[in-house]
């Protein structure tokens, strides 16, 4: 399986949720929503784990995916991620570096290849 890199850097393909969902394995789902729940300080149950990933425009997504000002604006610029984007890193970014600094070493490394 192709590498999919969402717009913000998280590299949906080697997320759990993702993985759960392709799978399509319950025990899995189960496994990542207590994950998260702990991980999050919040109540994730095991059927919000369905996710085709950020850049499937088709499918279950996770979380805020439909509200998520990052994709709208990659989007809007017709960006293929952040790390193309002549703002790079703008404001958009520092909520998502700061759950997940892993997203931004991804687009660090994809800017330097530019």
């Amino acid at each position: 399986m192709d590498k999919m890199i969402a717009h913000c850097g998280l590299i949906c393909t080697e997320c759990p949720g993702f993985l759960a969902t392709q799978a399509d394995d319950d025990a899995q789902r189960a496994k990542v929503a207590e994950m998260w729940s702990q991980e999050y300080g919040g109540q994730v149950k095991p059927e919000d784990i369905n996710c085709d990933g950020c850049l499937s425009e088709t499918g279950p997504h996770i979380g805020h995916w439909d509200t998520c000002d990052t994709r709208k604006c990659a989007q809007e610029k017709g960006v293929e991620n952040c790390a193309h984007c002549d703002y790079y890193a703008c404001e958009y970014l520092s909520g998502v570096f700061g759950m997940a600094p892993e997203a931004k070493t991804t687009l660090d490394q994809i800017r330097a290849k530019l």
